[in-house]
């Protein structure tokens, strides 16, 4: 399944947002428009749904209720979020979450509505008469719950198994010296490679082994990498480089460079099951020319596997988007307004389509209209 259809209502800096989504999805847009919160309300879901989550922790990890509300949102307080999940290109599942708060008592986070859609008929529809009589039943979803989620789990095993990494090389180089996230998300990769040396031995090995492979083009002095414990019961990265030296040297993580770091960090998440990824800005700390590359690999990628696997991405690489493979339809645009980002698939702008029906890139196309109104030389001592 993926996510083929995104709406919000009052989420962070957006006042509405009403966007169908492709297998592969580009979130363009200025600094400080909503990429990252847009990408957050498919999170939102996911912690919702996962064991240990539930709807007061995921609102209690952003902060609170209205933290996560637009701060346009005047005359209509609540937040909305809802989804259609597809599935051969027919429309599955739909879900609907509404979210306020108690007028009184703890003033805690509750729901104002919540609903589920199968193939277009409805199976579960709240506030219901139960909630009605107990309304301590609206601070959790039917989502996060096991006795109630059972004609609707696969939504709830879908959201789960959403997958986000930002994979930040320095928390990696000093992983032992952090503390664990205390919302356990690991978000930054400060624990990642927990993560990869917990892995079942052969898949750990055969996905290194690719990556190995991958990396050569990128970093042809790397060979032999590996993930290994140290005395202490630490994992680390593990790579020989060759060079002009007779016996090459073995190398840590903490000498590889950034670049490296992130290529490995990417690799691993995009080889790491079939459930929707969502990533920020793969371009940091890479070379244009590795860039660009990018959109082909994770289209390969995705018919490779047996389900096409949806990829969020979010970038300002014009070297990402000149890929003349990425279609308008591909492409969300945000663009800040005074009562909120607007969200748009580039396709439905007029000067947009009219440039990529004439052979342009989305890069050439769409790019112009993320730039910052106003820029001229960000000049600091004018």
């Amino acid at each position: 399944m993926i996510v083929s259809r995104l709406e919000l209502k009052n989420w962070r800096n957006f006042r509405a947002v009403d966007v169908p989504l492709s297998d592969r999805v580009f979130i363009v847009g200025p600094n400080a428009s909503g990429k990252s919160n847009l990408l957050d309300a498919l999170r939102f879901l996911r912690d919702i749904a996962k064991p240990g989550g539930g709807l007061q922790r995921a609102i209690s990890q952003r902060g609170g209720l209205s933290k996560i509300r637009c701060l346009a949102a005047r005359r209509e307080p609540e937040v909305e979020i809802a989804v259609e999940l597809s599935e051969g290109g027919e429309v599955k599942w739909r879900y609907e979450i509404g979210i306020g708060q108690q007028q009184r008592g703890y003033r805690q986070p509750v729901l104002t509505y919540e609903r589920v859609f199968q193939a277009g008929k409805s199976i579960v529809l709240r506030p219901d008469q139960f909630d009605a009589k107990d309304e301590e039943r609206k601070t959790q979803t039917h989502l996060e719950q096991i006795g109630s989620n059972q004609h609707f789990r696969e939504i709830a095993r879908f959201f789960e198994s959403i997958r986000y990494l930002h994979l930040v090389p320095q928390f990696l180089r000093t992983a032992d010296s952090l503390q664990s996230s205390s919302a356990g998300d690991d978000p930054f990769g400060r624990s990642f490679l927990e993560t990869v040396v917990k892995t079942p031995e052969k898949t750990r090995r055969r996905r290194l082994a690719q990556i190995e492979r991958a990396l050569k083009e990128a970093v042809p002095q790397l060979k032999d990498l590996k993930v290994e414990k140290d005395e202490t019961g630490i994992p680390h990265l593990e790579a020989t480089y060759t060079h002009w030296r007779p016996n090459a040297g073995r190398q840590r993580e903490d000498q590889f460079s950034d670049g490296t770091i992130r290529l490995i960090g990417l690799f691993w998440s995009l080889l790491d099951g079939e459930a929707p990824l969502l990533l920020e800005e793969p371009e940091l700390s890479l070379h244009n020319a590795i860039v660009s590359k990018l959109p082909s690999l994770f289209y390969r990628l995705r018919k490779t596997k047996k389900t096409k696997r949806q990829i969020f991405v979010s970038t300002h690489s014009f070297d990402i988007l000149s890929e003349k493979s990425i279609g308008g339809e591909e492409v969300v645009l945000l663009q800040p307004d005074a009562e909120g980002t607007i969200a748009t698939v580039a396709s439905s702008i007029k000067e947009v389509r009219n440039l990529l029906d004439a052979g342009f890139s989305v890069g050439d196309a769409a790019l112009p209209h993320t730039k910052p109104s106003g820029l001229r030389q960000l000049d600091l001592f004018g």
